[in-house]
């Protein structure tokens, strides 16, 4: 799965459905998703964009070879006033919103990996973690055989995708490399960033929650 940026709750079903949680960091940075930004609440109640300050990039970048603006880190601050939430956690020195500012010395890639790790362990997932590109995968593989080649070099005989994930693969292709296709269930109780909901709930309520709608399907 693709690094999202403070993901909604559905995103950490698939760390409680996996044994091995795959970060899909080479490929080509999606502009428009959500890699890189993610909506918060603002005081009018309507969803602003809060997004990672990055340095200019082409279009043919991939996400593991992102870098954040010089500025990134008094940019990234200035924009959590638009929230109150984030107000309110960095007035009562919330450690969720120290770790959300830290952007560390690393790459956005580094940043997104390490965010998604603590959000995991806050709520009780300690699924490991592998980053594809670590997995030097050929890049002429493109779509499933991309995927595929992954699986494979992890020696896994089941692949979990989130529910959108239906029109990009085709499970017979799976089955006939030794592969089982599963996918979650549309995730319909909060789209709210985790971040927000964090904040808000008791982290345990929100991962019995997450756990309750993990049933794989074919």
């Amino acid at each position: 799965m693709q690094p999202y940026f403070i993901p909604y709750a559905g995103y950490f079903r698939l760390f409680a459905a996996s044994d091995v949680f795959v970060i899909f960091d080479c490929v080509q940075f999606p502009r428009r998703g959500w890699v890189h930004r993610n909506r918060l609440p603002l005081a009018s109640g309507e969803l602003g964009w809060l997004s990672l300050p990055l340095a200019k990039c082409s279009r043919a970048t991939l996400i593991r070879d992102l870098v954040f603006a010089p500025d990134a880190a008094k940019r990234f601050e200035a924009a959590t006033r638009r929230f109150p939430i984030l107000e309110r956690a960095c007035e009562n020195n919330a450690e969720i919103f120290a770790r959300l500012v830290d952007f560390g010395s690393g790459t956005v890639a580094d940043y997104l990996c390490e965010s998604l790790r603590w959000l995991a362990g806050d709520l009780g997932f300690s699924t490991p973690m592998v980053r594809s590109s670590s997995l030097r995968i050929p890049l002429e593989l493109r779509g499933q055989d991309r995927i595929l080649a992954i699986v494979e070099r992890l020696g896994a005989e089941r692949y979990v995708n989130a529910p959108g994930g239906r029109a990009l693969y085709d499970a017979n292709i799976f089955a006939a490399r030794g592969v089982d296709l599963r996918f979650l269930p549309p995730y319909n109780v909060s789209s709210a960033s985790i971040l927000t909901r964090l904040l808000s709930e008791p982290a345990p309520a929100v991962a019995d929650e997450i756990r309750r709608h993990t049933a794989l399907l074919p």
